[in-house]
């Protein structure tokens, strides 16, 4: 089975499906549309990842490919409704990237909340002239109420970081009724509510329908006291409104892992006060980066031989 990879992959992973399959692996960019739909009819499966183009146009015609192996949780650079109308098979994998992008988000928490990015360009900068009471105050992470938007794998995952280990008060927003939780935390119907409650909100819901959930209401009930982090997808938040909110003092910082046209990253937020900025580090570690392959790798085979794969998405 000829199949393509859209990126390079981890030694070990690109060792375990060069082994199985008859494997082409693409160069260090996102596919186009264009390419998209090209390797549609060139291969017969492909392991696509974040900012790949394939949108409904790459499913038109006479097509090779029966296998999207996604590569990340995320498939919201997939249509699945037009995989589906066209007969293509879509997975991800979903369980083996909770807690390295969790700790991201811990992460975050803590480097804007403290302002430690600001204290590092300080110090960098040869500006920071030593110690004194009122220098760069921010907020007191521990025992603070953290807002999780989206109560999903990633958003339990970090309650229970924040819970067991700062003492943080759980709060969340979720579409659905959650229940069953192993710690205690209190889910808000109205997210404005949720958001006026919180210290820290954490966007951790999937992309798609949720673009521009957060924006300029969502920000002012926020508050100039509140923080916001964002380890979902980037256009989660409206970017502008951000960029607005942290220039005009509309709340207190955000530290953000993802962007609303990644990998473009506006200079005005580049530039806005307490913004802690990462570069979609989430999953960025060999041990994840590698499960994530073979489990994609793992779903390819199963659909291959014609067994139920582990993580449908269709």
């Amino acid at each position: 089975m000829k199949l393509l990879v859209t990126r390079p992959m981890t030694a070990r992973a690109t060792k375990a499906i060069a082994d199985k399959f008859d494997a082409e692996f693409h160069e260090n960019r996102p596919l186009t549309v264009e390419e998209a739909a090209q390797a549609m009819r060139d291969y017969d499966a492909i392991i696509p990842t974040l900012g790949d183009g394939f949108s409904a146009a790459a499913f038109a015609g006479d097509l090779r490919c029966r296998f999207l192996a996604n590569f990340g949780a995320g498939y919201n650079h997939i249509d699945i409704a037009a995989a589906t109308k066209a007969g293509i098979k879509v997975t991800n994998t979903p369980d083996v990237v909770t807690d390295a992008t969790a700790d991201i988000a811990v992460t975050l928490i803590l480097m804007t909340m403290r302002r430690a990015t600001e204290g590092e360009a300080m110090l960098r900068a040869g500006e920071w002239t030593g110690w004194h009471p009122t220098q760069l105050l921010g907020g007191h992470v521990t025992g603070a109420t953290v807002g999780i938007i989206g109560m999903g794998r990633i958003g339990k995952a970090i309650a229970r970081r924040c819970h067991f280990g700062f003492g943080m008060k759980v709060i969340f927003f979720n579409r659905s009724p959650v229940t069953g939780l192993d710690f205690p935390a209190e889910q808000i119907a109205d997210l404005h509510d949720m958001l006026r409650a919180a210290d820290v909100a954490v966007v951790a819901v999937p992309g798609g329908s949720t673009r521009h959930l957060i924006g300029a209401a969502e920000l002012r009930a926020l508050g100039p006291d509140g923080y916001l982090v964002n380890i979902a997808r980037g256009d989660v938040v409206a970017e502008d409104a951000l960029i607005a909110a942290l220039n005009g003092g509309m709340i207190a910082g955000a530290g953000l892992d993802v962007y609303e046209r990644e990998p473009i990253v506006p200079q005005a937020l580049m530039d806005a006060p307490n913004a802690s900025l990462l570069p979609h580090l989430g999953t960025a570690t060999d041990d994840v980066r590698t499960d994530m392959g073979m489990c994609a790798l793992d779903n390819l085979i199963a659909m291959s031989e014609g067994r139920a794969p582990h993580d449908p998405v269709n």
